[in-house]
Formats: structure tokens, sequence, C-alpha cells
């Protein structure tokens, strides 16, 4: 039904990747780490757009890319055929994201068997947010009740590098900080080997953050996820379903815009670069970029990092972001 080998990709290709690169072992050789995450297309335009943003973005070299898992499992399979087609067709190491919801531990294991026999060897545990018009979470019968415990069900059964999901501005069902990183310790205990955050447009936010996770006892790698800006009244969307506050300067500037998409375009590459550079020069391991499978603004973003290299100033970043 699909190809199991990377033969699809020309000899010399830039796309090209190592067979069976886990992230935990990327992370512990490259710094800085960048990648972008992609959500599965529901239509066939979609998928071409997918593609062709996803050969835009691996021209600069991504670490990997990821893609999304819809609430209540929603583009389960699609999340599958999409992880597939970016690692066969494009050679990009690829994470899949998995979540509890709507799940059997059966149906689980389905998945991650299609994912295991693809060749990929990352994957994103999450719990997952519970179907439109379901206000909360519930266990589905015969399967599991949170991301901690998928992760430890896939690091008992897999050889899957895993992934957690991490909130700089608290998880909005965690009662504080401490409560919540109390979780996320099990997360990791479980077997993520490394973190991604929540966006978050805050620096200070993030350097607070992971400096609580490691007074917790949280040593793994802790990515900053960044979302460059196109459309602001599309990131006010997305930040008011995750809970992810925008700062009052950038508000403001991006009022000042007048609802110019060019004007908003230009303000949130500058902005999410400044971003970025102030991130790896403070010992961010790296930027996970929510590209909304776009290809422009995160283009513009990574191309100026890669252009300016601000880490190298940072001296490899720190031990403390970078974990270990």
């Amino acid at each position: 039904m699909r190809p199991r080998c990377r033969a699809a990709v020309a000899p010399g290709s830039r796309f090209s990747t190592l067979p069976g690169m886990r992230i935990d072992q990327i992370l512990a050789a490259t710094f800085p780490c960048f990648s972008v995450e992609f959500f599965p297309p529901k239509t066939d335009e979609g998928l071409r757009q997918l593609v062709d943003t996803a050969r835009q973005l691996g021209e600069l070299d991504p670490a990997f890319v990821s893609v999304t898992y819809g609430a209540g499992g929603s583009t389960r399979d699609g999340t599958v055929e999409a992880a597939i087609l970016l690692h066969d067709k494009l050679g990009l190491e690829t994470m899949a994201h998995l979540s509890c919801v709507g799940e059997t531990v059966e149906g689980l294991r389905g998945v991650l068997d299609r994912i295991e026999a693809a060749g990929i060897d990352n994957v994103l545990a999450l719990r997952g947010d519970p179907p439109r018009g379901q206000p909360d979470f519930v266990q589905p019968e015969g399967g599991l009740a949170s991301a901690a415990e998928l992760a430890a069900f896939i690091s008992e059964s897999y050889g899957f590098a895993i992934g957690g999901a991490c909130f700089p501005e608290v998880h909005p069902e965690a009662a504080d900080l401490n409560s919540d990183l109390t979780y996320l310790k099990t997360k990791v205990e479980g077997g993520a080997s490394f973190l991604i955050t929540q966006l978050f447009f805050d620096n200070q936010v993030y350097f607070d953050f992971v400096a609580a996770a490691r007074a917790k006892g949280i040593d793994v790698p802790i990515l900053a996820g960044v979302i460059p800006i196109a459309s602001y009244a599309q990131t006010e969307r997305i930040c008011s379903l995750c809970d992810a506050s925008i700062p009052q300067p950038l508000a403001e500037a991006m009022a000042a815009a007048g609802g110019d998409e060019r004007a908003e375009f230009e303000l949130g590459v500058a902005y999410a670069a400044q971003q970025c550079t102030e991130l790896l020069l403070g010992g961010a391991p790296g930027i996970h970029f929510y590209a909304l499978n776009k290809a422009p603004a995160t283009r513009a973003v990574l191309g100026a990092l890669r252009a300016a290299r601000p880490w190298e100033r940072a001296g490899g970043g720190s031990a403390a972001a970078r974990g270990g």
C-alpha cells in the first residue's frame, strides 16, 4: 500500500536523511535543532500545498518535521499517511503525533504498528483535545487516560523516540505551575525524552518555565514552540483555543497595522526572528515552528536565522535549556 524505503529520494538530494534517526539522538548531536509542524490535509489541494510547503522548508534543512493529530482523533489516518508521505517522498525525518482520544489500547497499537512499519522513529505522545462539542476529556473504554500513560505504553512496547508537549503558561486544566510540572515529570518518567512547548510570544515565560522544570527534576531538552505571525486574526483565534497570551506591545503593534495583511506579515516575521534569536542566545536547544502548512513566514524567519547564525554567539547553548 505504501513504499517502505527512501528509493524515491534521488541520490545526493538534500532531503535525504539517515534512516533510523531518532529525535533524541538528533538533539544530543545538533545545536540548534530546527523543526516544523504540519497538519494533515483534508483535500487534494491541501495535500499539494503540504508537499509544496514541505519541499520549500526542506531546503532550509530542518532536523525533523511533525504531523499533528486532530481533535478526537479526527485525522488519525491522515496523520499517518501524511507522515509517511513526508518521510518516504521527501526523505524528511518525521514525527507522528498520537493522542489517546477515542482510541482503545489495541487501536493505538495498530496506529503505532503502522508508524513503525513505515520506518518512522519518532512519536509525540498526547492526551489530546476532546472532540468538538465535548467540553472535557473522557477516557475511552479500553483506552488510556493521559499522555503520561501513552508515553509509558509506547516506551514499554516500541523503540520510538518519544516526545511530550508542555505549556510555559501552564496547562489550562492545571491548578498551578507546580501541579503542571508534577504531571509533566510523569511524562518524562514514562519515556518522553524531549519536550516541545505550546506556542508563546514572551520569551521570559519560556526561560522561567525551563528553570522551574529543571528545579523539579525534569532534565530533558525543551524545544521552544514559535509561530511566525502571518495573519494576526488567525493567530488570535489559535491563541484563544490554546490559552496562549499575546503580549500587549505586540498586540498594539499589530493593531497599528490596521488590518494590512502585508504589514502584519512583515511585523510577524520580524518579531519571530528577534524572538528566536533571543531564545537561541539564551540557550534554547532549538525552535519548533508552527507553520500552519504555509511556507512564507517560517521560511523567512528560518532563512534569516540560518544566515545570521546567532547561536554561534551563544557558545553552543546553555546546558540548562538543552537538558542533561
